[in-house]
């Protein structure tokens, strides 16, 4: 019986692992880098051992020093959670040899799974469907479109989409180096690439006495990046002849293998609706949470019980209802879906109070590895938290889902949040018409300004002058929003200019358009708003010059900016500055100053959250300066090189000398 666990990661996974831990009576251990040294799964562990130094080759990545941190803290089982070394066979064997219980497949499996081509040999021997492997030296135009995956490891890294064959070459080379800094493993492998295909996977889990689970299936398709945002099981509108081929191919992967434990079998489905085989992720995957509440499980307990000895029963669970995940990430999905960073100062969504509690109500839950006040860093994914609802109906779920992150307080950097709500409520995923493809089309009318975004400028000002009103209180009605002429306090969030007076009977707020609008009341931390007729609320919260307002239309966050803009130092014309805090993993080959660069062309790769992020030249010209160094850290807005339009200067300085 296992008393003492230690998880061998962190954040969101290590924290879902001790909850199932406590509740069963055992001891917990975390490990953290000293950039994680206050996180929330450090905080919950009843122990905890540092791993010197803040990236994951230093810490989280260590086998060495992780199984050594579990001898010493005393425990006697080791869970890999997902990513870092889950898949990882010589971890698993290292934790074996050291006596410590591996909770996870046999080391065989993982290494009979890790690399993607190998993975396929073994499948096409068990009479799983797979997609043929092309060649991409011989390729033609009729192999077209192709998609270069990297053979080791997973989460879209190292992954290509071609439709040229000019850009074959290429894109080879950086899905190459893109593997080989990510996983160590440089190997790239191609395949047809299956426009508008599904993915749809299955869990399964298996125990060491021949009893294999295929616990249903769940839709992966809302990607970006090839990275998940949304899933939900049971995958929907599958026809029950081809979920039954998903189940029995899943389970002739895990028995050819001789798998043990939790894993989930990818497949990709073709518009004909023709399933391939993708790979086996020989771990817990992050959407586990809708195949729990689906089946009323604790996916984690029976990974733990397997690890035990212990003997699954041999009829499944009957599944009953729909649940739908929502990953809640810290990224600006209209700039590249770069990674955001800073302190989170508030994360609550609600639960209990927002669903009744009935037996066909709807269930929500949260699995976060971050609480108010912690900071969000740029060494470890973007991943807030993941949102879950279960309910009756795929249609409940969707719209409780939807619901929840609506009414969710997110304050602190930027995240994915109002995307998520609109993503929920499109027509292609409440009619399930989705694909893959469903960010790369509709992506710009997702991530359109908010509107109303004005309004909440006008609250927030509101607020701040309520807060520094005596009493901090307003008469219940107010002035409305009117043309007058006389001076008005003024204050600026982003674009937004507000102008208001404030008189005898309240505030009166200026306006250039004659907007219908009458202040209703307005406190430090909320503020009512007569728009058009109808009375919206705002609450607000202040965070320094960072201003969060939440209202049932939309979620706002400010920037004040000060009265009188202070002269700051200006990038010269055809910088490359940093769009987001990270390393620089890499640069064009060859690079240096004196280059000749086109306008779009790749220069510097910059690696931020588990994510990469290419900054191209502005314009063709010659690379003048260059500040970016492979391995250094920079932060947003640094200036990373400078292109300098060669030609147009000579031109210039041409005609400046043929004047008079």
């Amino acid at each position: 019986m296992i008393e003492s666990l230690l998880v061998a990661n962190r954040g969101e996974i290590a924290c879902r692992v001790f909850r199932t831990c406590r509740a069963r009576g055992i001891a917990t251990v975390a490990v953290h880098s000293d950039a994680d040294a206050g996180a929330l799964h450090v905080r919950e562990a009843d122990a905890a051992v540092r791993l010197p130094g803040a990236v994951p080759a230093d810490t989280y990545l260590r086998g060495d020093l992780i199984v050594k941190a579990a001898l010493a803290a005393g425990a006697d089982a080791v869970h890999p959670g997902y990513g870092f070394l889950s898949e990882n066979a010589e971890f698993a064997r290292a934790v074996l040899d050291a006596g410590l219980v591996w909770v996870g497949p046999p080391p065989g499996a993982i290494e009979a799974m890790a690399s993607k081509t190998r993975a396929k040999e073994l499948m096409a021997a068990a009479g799983v469907p797979l997609l043929a492997p092309v060649d991409p030296a011989t390729a033609t135009g009729a192999d077209l479109p192709l998609l270069l995956k990297a053979a080791a490891g997973g989460g879209g890294r190292g992954m290509r989409i071609v439709r040229e064959l000019s850009d074959v070459e290429e894109e080879l080379k950086a899905a190459s180096a893109e593997a080989a800094s990510a996983f160590g493993d440089g190997e790239v492998f191609a395949e047809p690439y299956v426009e508008r295909g599904r993915h749809v996977e299955v869990q399964i889990l298996a125990d060491a006495h021949g009893t294999v689970w295929a616990l249903g299936t769940r839709d992966c398709s809302l990607q970006r990046r090839h990275q998940k945002v949304i899933e939900e099981s049971p995958a929907p509108g599958l026809p029950d002849e081809l979920r039954a081929v998903l189940r029995e191919a899943a389970v002739a992967a895990a028995r050819a293998v001789g798998y043990r434990g939790a894993g989930t079998v990818e497949f990709l489905i073709s518009p004909q609706g023709r399933p391939y085989f993708l790979e086996m992720n020989t771990r817990l995957q992050v959407e586990h949470p809708v195949t729990e509440e689906v089946f009323g499980l604790d996916l984690v307990a029976l990974q733990l019980a397997v690890a035990e000895g212990a003997a699954l029963p041999a009829e499944l669970p009957a599944a009953r209802g729909h649940a739908v995940e929502a990953r809640l990430y810290a990224e600006d999905p209209a700039a590249g879906w770069a990674p955001q960073t800073g302190r989170l100062h508030a994360l609550d969504v609600p639960g209990p109070e927002l669903f009744p509690v009935a037996a066909a109500a709807p269930r929500l839950r949260v699995d976060t590895g971050y609480s108010d006040g912690d900071t969000i860093g740029v060494h470890y994914d973007a991943l807030l938290a993941k949102v879950i609802v279960w309910a009756p109906t795929r249609a409940e779920a969707l719209r409780a889902l939807r619901h929840a992150l609506r009414r969710a307080r997110v304050h602190g950097p930027g995240t994915n949040r109002e995307l998520l709500v609109r993503s929920l409520g499109h027509p292609d995923v409440t009619e399930g018409r989705f694909d893959t493809g469903f960010y790369e089309r509709h992506l710009d009318a997702l991530t359109t300004p908010v509107p109303g975004e004005r309004y909440a400028a006008v609250a927030a000002a509101l607020a701040d002058a309520a807060a520094r009103t005596t009493g901090g209180t307003l008469p219940a009605r107010l002035g409305g929003w009117r043309n007058v002429g006389a001076p008005a306090q003024r204050k600026t969030y982003g674009e937004h200019e507000v102008r208001y007076r404030a008189t005898r009977d309240g505030f009166v707020v200026e306006a250039d358009d004659g907007d219908e609008v009458q202040v209703i009341a307005a406190a430090p931390h909320r503020v009512s708003l007569e728009i058009g007729g109808v009375v919206r609320h705002f609450e607000v919260r202040a965070y320094g010059d960072e201003v969060h307002v939440d209202s049932a239309t939309g979620a706002y966050r400010l920037i004040a900016r000060p009265r009188f803009s202070e002269t700051g130092h200006r990038a010269p014309p055809g910088s490359l500055l940093a769009p987001m805090p990270g390393t620089v993993v890499r640069l064009a080959p060859g690079l240096a100053e004196g280059t000749r660069v086109t306008a779009g062309q790749p220069l510097i790769w910059l690696e931020a959250m588990k994510m990469e992020h290419r900054v191209t030249a502005p314009a063709s010209g010659t690379l003048t300066v260059l500040h970016a160094v492979p391995g250094r850290q920079v932060e947003v807005g640094a200036l990373l090189a400078v292109v300098t339009d060669t030609d147009a200067q000579d031109a210039q300085d041409a005609q400046e000398e043929s004047s008079p």
